[in-house]
């Protein structure tokens, strides 16, 4: 996979677990140590070589977009595109299939902070097909449970197992890269139990059909910006 200089953030959704933090803003643009959770990202990406991010915008897209603009002030090309139906992670990535193009693209979550290194990794994958972050010991009941070989290559991902349920020590943290070839598992999704196209459903299919999903354990600090519990601690340090 040749080093990567395209990136797609998901910014569409509300956050209603912030509650009247989101009254005005979309949570990717909620202020972490004087700055948007998305500029966070944003530079991050830039300082790993990505030139040309994706922007998914939905609930109040206008304070995205006339943060960043164009990008020019942040050092990158910034696009957008709007995501009209709330209908789950897998169905969003395919808004993101014309910018790709035939390039692979580092993909996050919105709402997610990692240690900017991290970048540096995802941006320069070698043969897999994907790369999944993972971090170690989170509760995976709030997000995905990544099964690994000994090799440290995905062969299942489950989201939010249940007890009793099949689970690792290995948890989803929301960053990936990936080749086009996602694109052919996304647009096969069926909706999932919770009635949403998930992502995590379309990665596991990849790895299924016999093609390398790498897991990355994530260095240095992470989080899931999810609650305002977790922006008190981030903005407490």
């Amino acid at each position: 996979m040749s080093t990567v200089t395209k990136a797609m953030l998901l910014a569409a959704g509300r956050g209603t677990r912030m509650r009247e933090l989101t009254n005005d803003v979309p949570k990717p643009m909620i202020a972490v140590r004087g700055k948007p959770i998305l500029q966070h990202i944003i530079e991050g990406l830039k300082a790993a070589g990505i030139t040309d991010v994706l922007i998914v915008v939905g609930y109040r897209k206008e304070v995205v977009t006339d943060f960043f603009k164009d990008g020019a002030a942040f050092g990158v090309r910034v696009h957008y595109v709007t995501q009209e139906v709330q209908d789950g992670t897998g169905r969003v990535v395919e808004l993101g299939k014309d910018f790709a193009g035939s390039d692979p693209f580092i993909l996050s979550y919105g709402d997610i902070l990692v240690d900017p290194a991290n970048y540096l990794r995802l941006a320069n994958p070698g043969a897999e097909e994907a790369v999944i972050s993972v971090k170690r010991n989170e509760d995976v009941s709030k997000g995905g449970a990544v099964f690994v070989n000994e090799r440290f290559e995905l062969t299942d991902l489950r989201e939010k197992p249940k007890p009793g349920e099949p689970t690792s020590p290995w948890y989803n943290a929301g960053v990936y890269t990936f080749r086009p070839s996602i694109f052919d598992f996304t647009a096969r999704l069926q909706r999932s139990p919770r009635g949403e196209f998930e992502l995590t459903d379309a990665i596991r299919d990849l790895a299924q059909s016999g093609k390398l999903v790498q897991a990355y354990e994530l260095i240095g600090d992470w989080a899931d910006v999810r609650d305002p519990e977790v922006l008190a601690e981030l903005n407490s340090k």
